[in-house]
């Protein structure tokens, strides 16, 4: 299916529509999602790095251009960003389609330990699809929302190494982590 980009040329960011295209694609080929049919609309407006997701009959992706750009160039973009952004939503499509996440809550009534538990989950996964990532901006991602301590750092262990898991078993681990955080 194919992959559409909006816009297809940028005035205030110096990104490629056709490296976005590409880059979707081949995560769509590796997550075995290519029969999805995928919208990509970057807001070159703004530089935060929000993306979000919808999935109905297409998969939907809102991404800030902040979402790829290389933070050691201002307003160019990163192929690495590009893709762990792109990668990490469309792995969270895949699992509300086909892995078990039926039951997560929308994505805006996630509490910021689940988003950070879930992220990790999809981050150690792209990792290992090949997408080069920064483990320790996760981890500490991850260790602040469920605190800095040795619990917490075997719970993100687990969810890094982690495949096939479920949302239950997802957020068992992150409650787990929290909770011992807590005392």
């Amino acid at each position: 299916m194919p992959v559409t980009v909006t816009p297809q040329t940028f005035n205030y960011v110096f990104y490629d529509a056709e490296l976005i295209r590409s880059i979707a694609a081949g995560l769509l080929g590796a997550l075995g999602m290519s029969d999805h049919e995928v919208f990509i609309d970057v807001d070159e407006t703004t530089p935060l790095a929000r993306i979000n997701c919808t999935v109905d009959d297409a998969i939907h992706i809102h991404a800030d251009s902040g979402a790829f750009e290389d933070t050691r160039k201002p307003r160019q973009q990163s192929e690495t960003a590009t893709a762990t952004s792109l990668g990490r939503v469309l792995l969270r499509a895949r699992d509300r389609l086909v892995g078990g996440f039926g039951e997560a809550p929308a994505d805006d009534d996630l509490t910021l330990a689940q988003v950070a538990a879930w992220e990790t989950y999809c981050i150690g996964r792209l990792q290992r699809f090949g997408v080069p990532v920064n483990q320790q901006r996760w981890r500490y991602n991850f260790r602040n929302r469920h605190g800095f301590s040795d619990a917490s750092d075997a719970a993100f262990e687990q969810i890094w190494q982690s495949e096939g898991l479920t949302w239950g078993e997802l957020n068992a681990i992150s409650d787990t982590s929290v909770a011992s955080s807590a005392h």
